[in-house]
């Protein structure tokens, strides 16, 4: 995924994320720091959000079930990924991946898992901290390497 396909599918259901969370149109314009106008043209299909729109509907709502279909568990975390072009990094403890990723290979003091809502990658040490993310099945495998060679 990259950020236009992410703008397009957010914009896409801005008006379903703004309706589950009970929000009227004036009310999430504020949140979002936008004019009632420029969400009605986004609902509306007339335009798509800005990447910072986004950005806050994903960061803002991230809770949100919508999003979560799309995105998995772990919005902030694709939002990052794409921000960044892939996290390589230790980020953030997480959860371990059990209910929205696959295993798809694991060596030593990581593991590679893909989540099967966003089918992004993220490598997870045996703490389950995430140290690298990323859309790029070679890159994964590249940097899992790396990691796996390197605790040798």
């Amino acid at each position: 995924m990259n950020p236009e396909q992410l703008i397009e599918q957010i914009s896409h259901r801005a008006i379903l994320i703004r309706t589950e969370a009970g929000y009227s149109q004036d009310t999430m314009a504020s949140i979002l720091g936008i004019s009632k106008k420029t969400l009605v043209q986004i609902e509306k299909n007339r335009t798509t959000a800005s990447w910072t729109v986004v950005v806050a509907i994903v960061a803002l709502f991230s809770d949100s079930e919508i999003i979560q279909s799309l995105l998995g568990d772990a919005p902030i975390e694709v939002i990052r990924t794409i921000s960044h072009n892939g996290l390589d990094r230790p980020k953030g403890k997480t959860l371990g991946g059990k209910v929205w990723w696959k295993e798809i290979r694991g060596a030593k003091e990581f593991r590679i898992q893909q989540n099967m809502i966003s089918q992004h990658f993220r490598i997870l040490d045996k703490e389950d901290y995430v140290w690298f993310s990323t859309f790029d099945e070679t890159e994964v495998f590249e940097r899992f390497q790396e990691l796996t060679q390197s605790k040798q």
